[in-house]
């Protein structure tokens, strides 16, 4: 009998403890992971968890067309809508070409989420009255000189020394655009000045009065009410933050958080001097004729920017930082620059020390904080927590039935063969579910009812591998080898099938992950990544343990209960070969083992 080849088989067949403990240290570190993120259970989708799902419809009857950009940019916002409800698991995704879902789990109130998600956003310029900065590194911040001149040619040179690296966002430049700008690199960190640090509570009496905005226009009581709100003001309390400003009126005083850095600022802002539909275009550039970085170009309607002018004429007078104009996004405050000089013209850019991200981020919500698109409510489906615990429940039932009955055919069939099935299942199984619990927090994968039905029919995929290796082993008993070389004979012709196999099965949930939409998806990448999961275990845990238990003499000898028995295979005798006499009439020639 021809000994097996050298080479991968037999560098496999003397050494398969190592790739069992590459396998086996794979799934202690994964694990270790898992506990030391805090995740240790998948995130599970709406229709398991329960809560609220909704499905709006873009329309285009703002004068915007329905186009991939304009949806990415309402899934951004409604985001930080959810987000502002303090929903952190919430999911929000395009469905098709023009609908949005909106999953927002159990413990949310699904009136108010309606309609953060189902309204146009909101974006506005209003005057800065007053700021403070909280938390981070300390409620203290940098005391600097507000000295920064401009010109409506762009120069600038200011004299701004920050020492706080999470105040660096405060101080964000705005100055007038022009095509030959001269501005010299700036600083982005002009915060919290002198006079700032030093100014009185609004609750006392010299709390800013309407006369000292340049846009004041509210009344006394709602001024007194807003200053008041924003004495009692607590940024860092996530509460507090999501219920600063709501319900403010455009003509009246509010407050508002932002956060710069590490930062949370607290605002007090006068009325709506400009409104964000009034920005025609904006856009992120880099500026290469004076290495300042990036920066955000503005371009106005003609009525925005003749509004634009007369407030930056006033707040160029003004000191810090009743000098800025905060960009509000419903009712949080993305950015707070300064302004140097009155803009006219309708061009203007905001400087600073951007990242290409950050200066990209600015600009599209300058671009789109108004949302082109509006949305109409199609559908809105409610899951309670019972009736998706049922749902899991009834999953992990069917799971556990399939995974029981193909237990059962391989202990029946394969008697002690079925030993290796069962571990090598026991292992993709819990491969799948600690990457399970670490893909929720690192991609969002939510765990749904489609995505436990793929974890059910990975086992049958999982499982035809096995029994392909198997029957190929078997194969070569039949033929009259033992079980060592057999392992070795089997598996180069078995590897091509399963690899075969597997490459179908995962090219169908890959096709299927990027046709479909919604909860469907759910079940292609359960698929795929059971997919990918059983090649890793049929060669890494499977092949080197069938090498090893090859060696035992339970299964070497053909124990009837091993199921590698060859009388009970039907295994033929040794092959001989006979030598035919050289001449006619010859007698018979005693036959030899080959």
């Amino acid at each position: 009998m021809a000994a097996p080849k050298k080479g991968r088989s037999a560098g496999a067949q003397s050494k398969p403890g190592r790739s069992l403990a590459l396998i086996l240290i794979a799934i202690v570190g994964l694990t270790g992971g898992m506990f030391a993120s805090g995740h240790t259970t998948p995130r599970l989708g709406i229709d398991l968890a329960g809560g609220t799902s909704i499905t709006l419809e873009a329309k285009a009857d703002q004068g915007s067309a329905i186009n991939k950009a304009n949806m990415d940019t309402a899934v951004e916002i409604m985001n930080r809508r959810v987000n502002g409800l303090g929903v952190s698991e919430a999911e929000v995704q395009t469905q098709g070409d023009r609908n949005i879902i909106v999953n927002i789990p159990k413990g949310t109130n699904s009136e108010e989420a309606r309609a953060q998600v189902g309204t146009t956003a909101k974006l506005y310029f209003r005057p800065v009255l007053q700021r403070e900065a909280q938390g981070g590194s300390g409620d203290a911040t940098p005391s600097t000189d507000p000295s920064a001149s401009a010109s409506p040619s762009g120069s600038a040179s200011p004299s701004a020394s920050p020492t706080d690296k999470a105040a660096d966002k405060a101080g964000d430049k705005v100055s007038e655009s022009s095509s030959s700008p001269s501005a010299d690199a700036t600083s982005q960190g002009r915060a919290v000045t002198d006079a700032l640090k030093k100014a009185p509570t609004p609750s006392g009496s010299s709390t800013p009065k309407a006369d000292d905005s340049p846009s004041a226009s509210a009344s006394g009581d709602d001024a007194s009410a807003a200053a008041t709100n924003y004495a009692t003001l607590d940024c860092t309390n996530p509460k507090q933050r999501a219920a600063a400003g709501k319900d403010a009126k455009r003509d009246q005083d509010t407050v508002a958080c932002g956060q710069d850095g590490e930062v949370w600022n607290k605002f007090l802002l006068g009325p709506v001097d400009v409104d964000g539909t009034e920005v025609k275009k904006a856009q992120a550039t880099f500026d290469t004729q004076t290495a300042a970085g990036w920066r955000v170009d503005m371009t106005f309607t003609s009525g925005g920017a003749k509004k634009f002018a007369d407030v930056t004429s006033k707040l160029a007078q003004q000191t810090s930082p009743q000098n800025e104009f905060a960009i509000v996004l419903d009712d949080d405050v993305v950015s707070h620059p300064y302004v140097q000089t009155a803009i006219t013209g309708g061009n203007a850019y905001i400087s600073g020390s951007f990242t290409q991200d950050e200066a990209q981020s600015l600009a599209n919500m300058l671009s789109y904080g108004a949302l082109p698109l509006s949305f109409k409510e199609q559908s809105v489906t409610t899951v309670t927590a019972a009736l998706g615990g049922d749902q899991l429940h009834a999953g992990l039932l069917a799971g556990a039935i399939g995974l029981a009955l193909v237990i059962i055919y391989l202990v029946a069939y394969y008697r002690g063969l079925s030993l290796i099935a069962i571990a090598s299942l026991l292992v993709s199984a819990a491969l799948t579910y600690v990457l399970m619990s670490l893909l929720g927090p690192a991609i969002g994968f939510a765990l749904n009812l489609p995505a436990v039905c793929g974890a059910i029919v990975a086992i049958g995929i999982t499982a035809d591998s096995f029994i392909v290796y198997f029957e190929r082993v078997r194969d070569e008993i039949r033929e009259g080898r033992t079980l060592r070389p057999a392992v070795e004979r089997a598996w180069p012709r078995a590897r091509r099938t399963i690899l075969v196999s597997d490459f179908v099965s995962f090219l169908a949930a890959a096709v299927l992950f990027v046709v479909t939409v919604g909860k469907v998806q759910g079940f292609a990448f359960t698929l795929g990544l059971t997919t990918v999961l059983d090649v890793v275990v049929v060669f890494f845990f499977t092949k080197p343990l069938m090498t090893l238990i090859a060696r035992r003499k339970f299964f070497a000898g053909g124990h009837k209960w091993s199921g590698l028995d060859p009388k009970s295979l039907g295994a033929q005798p040794p092959l001989r070969r006979t030598r035919r006499p050289s001449g006619l009439g010859a007698g018979p020639v005693d036959t030899k083992e080959a």
